[in-house]
């Protein structure tokens, strides 16, 4: 086993909100860290504050309370979306891509929004997507006409060209059938496995959990380390 590196820490992270009735302690003193090429789930039922604790690791919210580390930074000194630009990309359950651009275009916007000259970004996005296992009759179709797993696999491409070292994955199978949902896993395990990215899944599904290296659990906000 190599050196271990600590990509991202939670210390002590609360988050709480004002709903209608009452305050919501969504997430309570958290700890917890991730590291480099580890494939991680965040499990729990609805309403346990998973969802809350992603958009926190996101940058999409910040803690009330406790602090969240990047390689050692602190996340709120950041400029948040540069850091969801360049190192942690959040794939989500509905997709989320751009309904009037192809599948190839989709992959080449963050590439296109980092300066890169349009040719080498379509190649670069082609690359990607061939890498997902897509053939090359999907680049220029668009979402509507593609499957939901190659929606998703798209999706994922476009995290990946991105660039960073984070992917945050909300529920990537919450809308594929079984063997989409082993395709997306599989190449889920591949990134962290293979490329060195630090890849978290929020999900409900066992199937997915158990493919991971490490589990954590998720409930009323506290986390506990399953494995």
């Amino acid at each position: 086993m190599g050196m271990k590196m600590e990509i991202l820490r939670a210390e002590h992270v609360s988050y709480s909100y004002l709903s209608k009735y009452q305050k919501v302690e969504a997430v309570k003193d958290v700890s917890c860290s991730f590291e480099k090429g580890r494939f991680y789930a965040i499990v729990g039922e609805s309403g346990s504050g998973k969802s809350t604790f992603m958009s926190l690791l996101a940058g999409l919210d910040q803690p009330c309370d406790g602090t969240i580390y990047v390689e050692g930074e602190p996340l709120c000194g950041m400029d948040r979306d540069a850091y969801r630009l360049n190192r942690a990309a959040v794939v989500y359950q509905a997709f989320h891509l751009f309904p009037l651009l192809t599948a190839q275009e989709n992959v080449m916007l963050p590439l296109e929004f980092k300066k890169m000259r349009k040719k080498e970004a379509a190649r670069q996005a082609k690359r990607l997507l061939q890498r997902m296992g897509l053939e090359s009759r999907i680049y220029r179709q668009f979402p509507k006409m593609m499957s939901g797993g190659e929606q998703q696999r798209v999706a994922i491409a476009r995290a990946v060209a991105a660039g960073g070292e984070i992917i945050l994955a909300d529920e990537p199978t919450g809308n594929l059938d079984s063997g989409n949902e082993e395709n997306v896993v599989a190449l889920l395990k591949e990134l962290a496995h293979e490329d060195g990215y630090t890849v978290i899944v929020i999900t409900h599904n066992q199937r997915v959990a158990d493919e991971t290296d490490h589990v954590f659990c998720m409930r009323d906000g506290r986390m506990e380390q399953v494995r």
